[in-house]
């Protein structure tokens, strides 16, 4: 079952369950998918559904920084209930020793010695870690070693 059609059905359970947060939160990632279907004009795959919920729990992380900020603890609080419902459907995320093993391993694959072949280690890295790592993390993780190195 693709992950598309996971999310249909979570819809319709939803519905049934009559869990309007849950329900809402559906429909506003699979109105995301689609959204980017139009736009593209194209059918995305499980990696592409991936990167649009990564897209939606980041934007998520922005709006409950900005919310707590503001003083509105009920909306980040509502904003981080959306973010679990989106992060069932991502893969499990690595931990931080898996992710520096997968850093060492590509700088070594790609012979990167100095910050200015970074473009080649995440070029490398983005599809072993899509969905599975904070990319923006990774980056910092790639600079430090390259940066020292």
């Amino acid at each position: 079952m693709s992950l598309k059609e996971k999310i249909k059905d979570d819809i319709k359970q939803a519905m049934r369950d009559k869990n309007e947060s849950r329900l809402g939160t559906l429909r506003m990632l699979s109105a995301a998918i689609q959204r980017r279907e139009v736009d593209e004009r194209i059918q995305l795959d499980d990696v592409q559904v991936i990167a649009v919920i990564e897209k939606l729990v980041k934007q998520g992380r922005e709006s409950i920084e900005q919310y707590v900020k503001g003083g509105r603890q009920e909306l980040a609080d509502k904003e981080s209930g959306e973010i679990a419902v989106f992060q069932a459907y991502l893969p499990q995320q690595l931990s931080e020793a898996e992710i520096d093993q997968l850093v060492a391993e590509a700088i070594a694959a790609t012979g990167a010695s100095s910050i200015k072949d970074m473009g080649k280690v995440m070029g490398v890295l983005k599809p072993k870690l899509q969905g599975r790592a904070d990319m923006g993390q990774v980056g910092g993780k790639i600079k430090a070693r390259l940066g020292a190195g």
